[in-house]
C-alpha cells in the first residue's frame, strides 16, 4: 500500500481489518506460529509524503481500536477522545495516527473468540498463549503493510504503556520517540494475583465450560463481571472511590440486612461488570491478563533493566500519576534511572492527581499539555512535514 489517500480513514464506522502473515507466519514467544491472522485497525490523519508522520498509539487491557469517534460496536464515545484529533495533543492535522486492537482481543484482530482455519471452528482454548512481545510482532507486521519504516512515536497507558516499552527496547530502530503513561516494565507478584483472582472466577463460572462457551448458547458473564469488578477496584483510588460513594446508601435510607446493594460502591461495580460482559469475550479476558502478567522487558537481558536499555537512540517521556498504585511512581522511576545509566533521552513527569490508574483516561489537562509539548518539540527536531 504506497497511496497515502489509502490512509485517511473515515472517523466513524468500522476498523479495517487485514490478513497478515500469510507467507511470513508470526512467530510467537510460546515457539508456537500464526499464519494467517487478522489485525483490525483504526487510523486518522494523512500519512506524509516520506512516511516520518506516523504514530501508533497502543491500548489498555480492556481497550481496542476506537480510540476516538463513535464505537460501532458499543455506540460509545472511543476511549482518548480528548486526546487524538485536529488540533489535539495527538493532532491528527499533522500526524498519521493508527490503533490497533491487540492480537488476543476481541474486537477483530485474531484471538480466541475468531475461527481457527485449521478447523473451522472458534479458537477458545486452542488459540495459543501470547504475551506483550507477540502483539507488538503483530503491530510490527502491520506497520510493514502499511509500508512505513519507521514510526514518529509510539504511545500507550497501562498495558498499553507495555507494548510502547517493548517496542522500544526489541525494535529501537523503529521508532523515534516513546511514551508509555501509567505503566511499568514488569508485572508485580501483586498484580499477578489480582489477574489470578479474575481468571479464577471465569473458570468457575459453569458456562465456562472449559473454554469452549461458543459451542453453546451459554456464556460466562457471571464470572466475568466478577473479574471485571476485582480489576476496577485496582483502577481507581482510595480516595476517589471515598470522595465520589463513601458510605452513602443506594436508594434507600437505612440498611436491608441482606446481600442486596445496600451500598452505592456496590451497585457501581455490580453495573460495571454487567455492562462489561457485553463488550468483552471471557477468554480474550483470561489470555490478555495472562500476557500481562508474563510482561517483563528484561527477561532477554539477564533481568538487568539498564541492559534492556543500553544503546537505545529512542528518546522517552513517561508519566505516571500520584494515585496510582496498580503503577506506581516508583515503578516509572526505575525506568527513568535506568535511562539515565546509559545516557539515553529522557523526560519524567509525575502528575498529581487523585482519580488513581485510570487517570490517563480522564480529563487530565497536564497529561495533554504534556503529549501536546513533547510531540510539537520533537517534531521540530525532526523536522517532521505535514501535506498540504
Amino acid at each position: 500500500m504506497n497511496e497515502t489517500d489509502e490512509h485517511n480513514i473515515e472517523e466513524d464506522g468500522f476498523a479495517e481489518v487485514v490478513k497478515l502473515g500469510e507467507d511470513d507466519p508470526l512467530q510467537l514467544s510460546s515457539g508456537e506460529t500464526l499464519s494467517p491472522f487478522n489485525v483490525a485497525y483504526k487510523s486518522w490523519g494523512t500519512l506524509n509524503t516520506d512516511k516520518s508522520n506516523a504514530i501508533l498509539v497502543c491500548h489498555a487491557l480492556t481497550g481496542d481500536q476506537y480510540a476516538r469517534g463513535k464505537n460501532p460496536l458499543t455506540g460509545k464515545e472511543g476511549w482518548w477522545p480528548k486526546v487524538i484529533g485536529p488540533g489535539l495533543p495527538i493532532d491528527t492535522d499533522k500526524f498519521f495516527v493508527i490503533c490497533a486492537n491487540v492480537l488476543g482481543s476481541c474486537s477483530g484482530t485474531t484471538g480466541p473468540k475468531e475461527i481457527n482455519p485449521d478447523t473451522g471452528k472458534v479458537y477458545g482454548l486452542d488459540f495459543p498463549v501470547i504475551t506483550i512481545a507477540d502483539m507488538v510482532s503483530a503491530q510490527v507486521k502491520l506497520i510493514d503493510y502499511l509500508g512505513i519504516e519507521k514510526l514518529f512515536s509510539v504511545i500507550g497507558g497501562s498495558m498499553g504503556g507495555m507494548q510502547v516499552m517493548h517496542w522500544a527496547v526489541g525494535y529501537r530502530d523503529r521508532l523515534r520517540t516513546a511514551m508509555p503513561i501509567a505503566s511499568t516494565w514488569r508485572h508485580s507478584a501483586q498484580n499477578i494475583a489480582f489477574h489470578e483472582v479474575g481468571r479464577q472466577a471465569i473458570m468457575a463460572d459453569p458456562d465456562w465450560q472449559g473454554g469452549k462457551y461458543a459451542e453453546s448458547d451459554a456464556r460466562p458473564h457471571a464470572g466475568l463481571s466478577v473479574a471485571r469488578m476485582a480489576a476496577h477496584i485496582t483502577y481507581m483510588s482510595e480516595k476517589s472511590l471515598t470522595s465520589k460513594f463513601g458510605r452513602n446508601l443506594q436508594d434507600r435510607d437505612k440498611l436491608t440486612f441482606g446481600f442486596d446493594a445496600d451500598f452505592q460502591i456496590e451497585s457501581y461495580l455490580r453495573y460495571q461488570g454487567i455492562s462489561f460482559v457485553d463488550r468483552f469475550d471471557a477468554n480474550s479476558y483470561l489470555y490478555i491478563t495472562r500476557a500481562m502478567d508474563y510482561y517483563d522487558i528484561t527477561s532477554n537481558y539477564n533481568g538487568n533493566l539498564t541492559e534492556a536499555f543500553d544503546g537505545t537512540d529512542v528518546k522517552f517521556c513517561i508519566m505516571s500519576f500520584t494515585s496510582d498504585w496498580l503503577y506506581t511512581t516508583r515503578e516509572s522511576r526505575e525506568m527513568v534511572r535506568a535511562l539515565n545509566a546509559v545516557g539515553a533521552q529522557v523526560s519524567f513527569m509525575e502528575i498529581d492527581m487523585d482519580k488513581g490508574h485510570d487517570s490517563f483516561l480522564l480529563d487530565c489537562p497536564e497529561m495533554f499539555n504534556i503529549i501536546s509539548g513533547f510531540l510539537s518539540a520533537e517534531a521540530e527536531v525532526a523536522g517532521i512535514k505535514t501535506n498540504e
